[in-house]
Order: C-alpha cells, then sequence, then structure tokens
C-alpha cells in the first residue's frame, strides 16, 4: 500500500509552504537542502515541518492540498495548532447576506 502525505512547512520569513509526497522525510530534506534553486523555499530556508496528514488514495491528498493552498495564513495556523473550534470559526461565512445574521 502506498501513502502520501500533505505537508505543511514553515519558512523563514513565517510564511507557510503546503505541498503533497509520497515520501515525507526525502521530501523535507529535499527542501531543506534547497534542491530546486526556483522553488518557493529555496531562499526561504531553514525550514520547519509543521504539519502533515497521512493518506492512502492520492486524490484524497491531491484534493486536500488544493483546499489548504486556498486557505488563510490564520486557518492554516489553526490546523497547525490543533485548533479545530478556531478552524471552524475561521471557515464560517461572515458575509452581512449569510443566514445566521439575518434577523
Amino acid at each position: 500500500m502506498h501513502f502520501y502525505y500533505v505537508y505543511i512547512l514553515k519558512c523563514s520569513d513565517s510564511s507557510y509552504y503546503t505541498g503533497i509526497t509520497n515520501d515525507i522525510q526525502k521530501r523535507f530534506v529535499e527542501h531543506q537542502s534547497g534542491l530546486k534553486k526556483d522553488s518557493y523555499t529555496f531562499n526561504r530556508r531553514p525550514l520547519s515541518l509543521e504539519f502533515y496528514q497521512e493518506f492512502n488514495d492520492v486524490l484524497q491528498a491531491i484534493y486536500f492540498e488544493k483546499k489548504i493552498k486556498g486557505w488563510s495564513r490564520s486557518k492554516k495556523k489553526a490546523l497547525i495548532d490543533g485548533d479545530f473550534d478556531m478552524l471552524q470559526m475561521l471557515s464560517e461565512c461572515r458575509n452581512a447576506t449569510h443566514y445566521k445574521y439575518k434577523s
């Protein structure tokens, strides 16, 4: 059985990088060593692995990675911290037209 990992790295400039791999340790070493000079993380090293989630279905992993990439920094931080209450709060619609805000 193959496993796939969606991961979040924290860069030296405090930004987050989200990726997917089938070998989390190897991929982290590649990021940390600056294997690809044109990558987002190359000039933002050193890096720290802040979060990863294991999947056995590559399509689910791809879906989750794309979902996270669209999130705000605060949502990513809540996921990293395991603060699921905050994650839920940040995920709620806050538009004035949302049903919770109608009288």
